[in-house]
């Protein structure tokens, strides 16, 4: 069976390593019903910080097939890997397209595929915030609703599709891969020596990660929020890796002045190992990113979530994580209850284990090893 692994922005990469060596393991022991991995990377990431670093502490092998569609509008970027991933899809006629996530990648890599009736498989399936302002929300329910395969994280997402009338069928519930990456990597991680290189102690220190669109790309919205968190820092030094779009919009909007700041260290994206070891050793974390209120959960760290809707909502109900929206104060306040130690405490959730890769691999194996009828381009 040929199957294509499209990934194509930085929270992907995380979610392919576990499969692909999930699929090695499977090859390794099954003579008779091999899987053949063919890595696209989109380019949706395109810098090197956001993208081949990440390949490297990752130990993803180079994409078989780099399609170079780089930035531009929602509209622009996805009509543009449709095009480009259906040439591949005429090429090398794989049995099976897996996207994982919310990315217009994994949209508009679905979209091609199923208009070649070309089964689709999601992985972190059933995710949703319900708040249709955000452009993963888009991406992610379509791309349910033309899948083949739906592999949830937890019963929430479960729950979420069948609300939607998607055939129980269709669902599988198999834990998060993403904590599979955590785990496979955190030995490595506990050994990176990024702390020292910032001159950081374990626990003495806030993580901050700020991205998305309706947080970064208002004035308003920015300054408040960069406001909020220089109020903390006076409190606790605060580590900000800056995403590239947040950089530039500081510059556009004028608040250089943030960038002074002696209690917040401005620097630039960081690799998996090294931003996963300033994760785990923080005091708490502050962020709008999906995959880190996943992360934070697994590591029992504190975390505050810049959203005004929970996409991961199990990390908000049994986890470490408390939604703060837009409301800065109530961001002031729960920062502050943490360093006084009364802050929330959670637990990670069943099959949150590490295994997540491998049921989806024997998944997918078993139900194509009895199909009698394989659709191809």
């Amino acid at each position: 069976m040929k199957v294509a692994l499209v990934c194509g922005a930085r929270p992907n990469f995380m979610k392919i390593a576990p499969l692909i060596r999930a699929i090695g393991k499977h090859n390794a022991s099954s003579e008779t019903n091999p899987i053949e991995p063919i890595l696209i990377h989109t380019g949706q990431h395109y810098d090197y910080e956001m993208s081949q670093v990440f390949f490297q502490d990752l130990k993803l092998p180079q994409p078989d097939i780099y399609l170079g569609v780089g930035s531009g509008t929602h509209a622009e970027q996805t009509g543009k890997i449709m095009i480009e991933f259906e040439k591949v899809l005429f090429k090398e006629k794989p049995g099976l397209v897996v996207v994982v996530g919310d990315v217009n990648s994994t949209l508009a890599a679905a979209l091609a595929a199923v208009k070649l009736h070309i089964p689709v498989a999601h992985v972190e399936a059933g995710l949703r915030s319900y708040d249709r302002d955000m452009p993963e929300e888009i991406n992610r329910t379509l791309t349910d609703h033309i899948s083949d395969y739906l592999f949830t994280t937890s019963s929430y997402d479960d729950d979420n599709l069948k609300k939607e009338n998607i055939s129980s069928s269709k669902i599988f519930r198999v834990g998060n891969i993403m904590v599979d990456n955590l785990l496979y990597n955190r030995e490595v991680a506990e050994r990176a020596n990024i702390l020292p290189r910032l001159g950081l102690k374990e626990q003495s220190y806030a993580l901050l990660t700020l991205h998305r669109p309706g947080n970064v790309d208002g004035k308003e919205s920015l300054t408040n929020i960069l406001t909020a968190i220089d109020s903390i820092s006076h409190q606790i030094p605060v580590v900000f890796p800056v995403h590239p779009r947040t950089r530039g919009n500081i510059e556009k909007f004028g608040l250089q002045n943030f960038l002074t700041s002696n209690n917040i260290s401005f620097i630039k994206p960081l690799g998996y190992l090294d931003f996963l070891k300033l994760e785990m050793c923080s005091k708490l974390v502050i962020t709008d990113s999906g995959g880190m209120q996943v992360e934070t959960t697994a590591l029992d760290v504190p975390c505050l979530t810049l959203l005004n809707s929970p996409v991961w909502a199990i990390t908000h109900k049994q986890g470490t994580n408390t939604l703060v929206g837009s409301n800065n104060q109530k961001l002031i306040e729960e920062a502050y209850k943490i360093l006084d130690s009364k802050g929330k405490r959670g637990s990670c959730p069943e099959l949150w284990d590490g295994g997540t890769a491998g049921r989806i691999v024997n998944i997918l194996a078993e139900r194509k090893s009895r199909s009698k009828k394989n659709r191809v381009v």
